[in-house]
């Protein structure tokens, strides 16, 4: 068996940063009223964990402080869980800033040890975390060496763990300090009756696990069916453009839980918690959906059309809170990287265009015409948005929606031409002469024709009209009609509703 073990050695600062709109300056964590975390520039003005909180502000008074949060963390890691089960259906979780996954099956499907190991750190790159990576035989030794090291080869290192990383040895550690009991290696040369009268079976067990002298099973993690996550903000958003920090770190989370699922996504709604949520006659949270036109897995397209909707969105209240949520995955791996731009490329860059169309303008500005079961050419096509699902084509053996009866001796255009995409609204109403429609005061050619369209009875708007395609001096090809019955008193005898291109 193979291990990889995956430490996030400061997961509770970063899981915090990703609530700040900016993250600049001196920030540590409290909990209890003493400092668990601190960034760099706390530390080079003296901050260190384990001061009290008086102390460290009185050192920098400039630092920005946060609570730690149990629940943040473990959201942070359960994103990392994510990108690891798109690898491996092994996956455990050990301790609160760890997660183990058995990958010995998954060598070959992603070239060996080194290309996964490469595959995996590109993989949790997205979520904005350090991460020391370790493999070993066993998943205690995987624990244990990523908690001391960054070292892939890890195996031949576990001798020289530090007993400090060893959770049955933590009682002990004065005792075995004084005893220069300092490495793991230290532990396993001593009798093991003697080590477990004095310090507990424990400490055995333990060092058993890791060399595989005993059974370590471990549960695995289920994935959740559906995507819902949040994030509270520490500090209050005013503009939508300070939202985008955090709705990316949700983004990112997304994808990976769409990766361990092998599918892609086509939609999710960002909702908005105002900070007044509490109070009686708040702002009501405001939801914002993206619907993709393709599913795709392309954190930086999806971060532009998120972008360009929420620069567009007026605040109500200041957001102290965001939430991600996901019901629309669509199986099957993302499409491989192509050598040659193809039709699916070209495709792919117009639907992309039209996400970031409608994110900008809304879906209400960006329409498409949509076929309708309608004999009537007024009501045979719809405007629905452009991103909206097409409906259901006709099945094949379905007749034809009108009839066309072509005059003796005239070729039959109508079948081939269909009809003319571009249509009057209103139909221009045409003079005649002996009964032959005039355009301009020429008489069009009739080369076509009748389609007999009669129809609309059941919604009291009954058309019965006789179609035909007429040619006009320049050779251009018209849609003209008449009506069935005989005008009347004022009404045109000819109609032009369309033109064809």
């Amino acid at each position: 068996m193979l291990w990889i073990g995956v430490h996030l050695p400061a997961l509770s600062l970063e899981a915090f940063l990703a609530s700040l709109p900016e993250a600049g300056g001196p920030i540590a964590l409290v909990q209890r009223q003493r400092l668990v975390a601190v960034n760099d520039a706390a530390r080079q003005g003296g901050v260190r964990p384990g001061q009290s909180r008086a102390t460290a502000l009185a050192l920098m008074t400039t630092l920005r402080l946060g609570e730690a949060d149990a629940a943040r963390d473990a959201a942070a890691l359960q994103a990392v869980a994510h990108v690891l089960l798109a690898f491996t259906p092994a996956v455990s979780l050990a301790g609160t800033d760890t997660a183990l996954a058995e990958v010995q099956a998954s060598l070959r499907c992603f070239g060996g040890r080194a290309g996964l190991l490469a595959r995996v750190r590109a993989a949790l790159a997205p979520l904005g975390h350090r991460v020391q990576l370790a493999c070993a035989p066993t998943a205690r030794a995987a624990h244990w060496l990523a908690r001391w090291r960054d070292d892939a080869g890890a195996a031949a290192g576990l001798p020289g763990v530090p007993v400090t990383l060893i959770d049955a040895a933590q009682p002990h550690l004065d005792a075995l300090q004084t005893l220069g009991l300092d490495t793991a290696a230290d532990l396993r040369r001593q009798p093991r009756d003697g080590l477990a009268r004095r310090f507990g079976t424990a400490l055995l067990a333990e060092l058993d696990a890791a060399w595989g002298r005993r059974a370590d099973p471990r549960e695995p993690l289920q994935l959740p069916e559906r995507f819902d996550g949040r994030l509270e903000l520490f500090a209050r958003v005013e503009a939508a453009e300070g939202l985008l920090a955090g709705a990316g770190v949700l983004l990112a989370r997304l994808l990976a839980w769409a990766g361990a699922r092998h599918g892609r996504i086509g939609g999710f709604v960002l909702t908005l918690h105002p900070e007044s949520r509490r109070r009686i006659g708040a702002a009501a949270p405001m939801r914002l959906e993206l619907m993709l036109a393709e599913p795709m897995a392309d954190l930086a397209h999806l971060l532009v059309l998120l972008r360009e909707r929420i620069q567009r969105v007026p605040l109500a209240a200041p957001v102290i809170e965001l939430g991600l949520c996901c019901d629309h995955l669509v199986a099957g791996e993302a499409p491989n990287a192509e050598l040659f731009p193809s039709a699916a490329s070209a495709r792919e860059g117009w639907q992309r265009l039209l996400e970031r169309l409608e994110a900008r303008l809304g879906a209400a500005r960006l329409q498409r015409l949509e076929p309708v079961a309608d004999h009537r050419p007024e009501r045979a096509t719809r405007c629905v948005p452009a991103l909206s699902r097409p409906a259901p084509r006709p099945a094949a053996g379905a007749p034809a929606r009108s009839s066309v009866r072509a005059h003796p001796g005239e070729p039959a255009l109508a079948p081939r031409l269909g009809r003319p995409v571009w249509l009057l609204v209103p139909p221009r109403p045409l003079r005649e002469q002996a009964g032959s429609p005039l355009k301009e005061g020429e008489v069009l050619h009739l080369v076509s024709g009748p389609e007999r369209i009669e129809t609309g009875w059941w919604d009291d708007d009954l058309v019965a009209r006789d179609y035909f395609i007429a040619q006009d001096r320049d050779g251009a090809l018209l849609w003209v009609y008449r009506y069935r019955h005989a005008p009347a008193p004022g009404e045109a005898g000819w109609y032009l509703h369309g033109l064809f291109g």
